[in-house]
């Protein structure tokens, strides 16, 4: 499990460690050595030296840093957002080491060089975690396509895009979508797809806002199910037809899943599912609350309550919706669970209370159209996942085991980003980015804890799961060798003062070619004779 040289001195030595890979656990009582921010030896015992530092983890399992890779931070369609400083921070104490987030390029953006430019400036000396830039693409011109998406995967390690399917400002049609996954597949970019169907959306809300339906409870009945498995299978064709491997992102519907499922299992296409937190316990009936918490055990009415929980897709609406996201997860068809962190405030003129601030001073009716998209989550999203994969009284169908919930949330994002054999597992030579966990019974944890915004650490004002019970939290994030977040601390000196790290801490990423993690390249669509693309595949 390592090379332990004589006059190796490590500069950190975890004890007593229960190790988690994506493919097993390993036996209680090993050590991890670490040296230049390095994993480089596995063992029963290792040796410290005057200058070692040894933590004894006590017997608790010890996973791989959180790989979030679907982020939002400082965007500008998201004013009252986190931005690096306070999204990453909050990353830290959730036990991530790695984010991917987005830099957006504009319709007006002619280049994606300044687009790029400007995120690394909005990034850089402020992110206490490692990160990495996905680009959206809103305007592919010839030269976008041609040269720059080439310069932004050898200079700059970019190789992943993200498209979107909805959204006035962003939807791009069939035929630019085709032109981006013929030159991605060159390049062995990932393409990353928000699948909805932007006219069905746009026809029921203008129905729904003649009719007066106004409310936040009717952002879930403006995007329904059926618009989300539509644009699930017109991108799993586009991906057909061009052999291209595509990445659904925060999946929700039923059918939706399914059409992913079959692409998968029966067509042994290379089409990867993700899905999010929310998507897997929350109902869209908190869209129709009409009271949010106000200190302990108050409640304060309010009929735009329900505005905290808009997001897209939406919540769906039943038990079984919920169901069916967890089999999905628990049957292979999900690859990743990232946040999709996307958060506004609530409480402020130009977060989820926006369209009342406007509709005041317009003297006009507020609409659920005009409220921000998106939750908070980057914090819970580990918290969350690992308390139902170590909850012996978890419901039956919704749980997962330790090493699914470590390839989920580390491993097959790392291997799909292009971050494999760096970041997502915990071997010699992988960056020491590390969780370690409160060893069960342990007195911090023995009676569980509820979730509330107060103990989170972003800039937002609320969360989707106040209230919400987990079994345990990080009681150490490590990253490359580092102790950057101590609860320990947390605990002792007040909120704040467990994030021991620096906002420069963190270190850009430069990614290699994903890895295609299910189905293979090069599939021939059926009705077509073997062959018959390369007669326009290479032109």
């Amino acid at each position: 499990m390592g090379d332990i040289g004589e006059s190796m001195e490590f500069d950190l030595v975890i004890k007593n460690a229960t190790i988690v890979t994506a493919t097993e656990i390993l036996q209680p009582g090993l050590s991890i050595g670490i040296k230049d921010g390095i994993i480089v030896a596995i063992a029963l015992f290792l040796p410290a030296g005057g200058a070692t530092r040894i933590i004894d983890a006590e017997g608790a399992y010890v996973t791989p840093g959180g790989v979030d890779s679907h982020v939002h931070l400082h965007q500008d369609n998201c004013p009252t957002g986190d931005k690096w400083l306070t999204g990453s921070r909050s990353a830290l104490a959730g036990g991530n080491t790695t984010l991917l987030a987005f830099a957006t390029q504009e319709r007006t953006d002619e280049s994606l060089l300044p687009v790029v430019a400007e995120y690394h400036k909005r990034a850089d000396g402020q992110s206490y975690v490692d990160y990495g830039f996905h680009l959206i693409l809103t305007k592919p011109t010839e030269k976008i396509l041609r040269d720059e998406l080439k310069v932004m995967v050898e200079q700059e390690g970019i190789t992943s895009v993200k498209l979107y399917m909805t959204y006035p400002a962003m939807k791009l049609g069939d035929g630019d979508m085709l032109e981006i996954m013929m030159q991605a597949r060159e390049l062995g970019v990932t393409t990353m797809i928000h699948a909805e169907n932007s006219d069905m959306i746009d026809m029921i809300t203008t129905r729904l806002l003649k009719a007066s339906r106004t409310l936040p409870k009717y952002h879930a009945i403006a995007r329904p199910q059926i618009a989300e498995s539509e644009a699930t299978h017109r991108a799993i064709s586009l991906s057909t037809l061009t052999s291209s491997p595509i990445l659904l992102v925060h999946m929700s519907a039923p059918i939706a899943l399914s059409n992913a499922r079959k692409a998968q299992s029966k067509s042994l296409l290379p089409v990867h599912a993700e899905t999010c937190p929310h998507y897997m316990y929350l109902l869209s009936s908190a869209l129709a609350a009409t009271t949010h918490p106000h200190g302990d055990d108050h409640h304060v009415h309010d009929e735009w309550a329900g505005a905290r929980h808009v997001c897209a897709p939406p919540l769906r609406h039943s038990e079984a919706d919920l169901q069916c996201v967890w089999d999905a997860v628990n049957n292979g068809t999900i690859t990743v669970i990232s946040s999709d962190h996307a958060a506004t405030l609530y409480n402020s003129p130009g977060g989820k209370r926006k369209p009342l601030i406007d509709a005041a001073a317009s003297n006009t009716v507020p609409t659920f159209a005009q409220i921000p998209n998106g939750l908070p989550g980057l914090e819970t999203r580990l918290p969350i996942l690992f308390s139902t994969a170590t909850d012996p009284n978890a419901p039956a169908g919704r749980t997962l085991s330790l090493p699914r919930f470590v390839a989920l949330t580390s491993t097959n994002p790392a291997r799909m980003y292009g971050l494999a054999g760096r970041k997502g597992s915990i071997a010699p030579g992988f960056d020491a980015d590390l969780v370690i966990w409160y060893p069960a019974g342990h007195n911090d944890v023995k009676s569980g804890l509820a979730i509330t915004n107060d103990i989170l650490h972003h800039s937002i004002d609320y969360t989707p799961f106040e209230g919400a019970r987990v079994n345990n939290w990080p009681r150490y994030t490590i990253l490359r060798g580092e102790v950057k977040w101590d609860r320990d601390v947390e605990l002792r000196d007040g909120h704040g003062k467990g994030v021991l790290g620096q906002p420069s801490d963190g270190k850009y990423l430069k990614r290699g070619k994903g890895e295609v993690l299910v189905g293979r390249v090069g599939q021939t669509p059926p009705g077509m004779k073997e062959g018959e693309r390369d007669d326009w595949m290479v032109v």
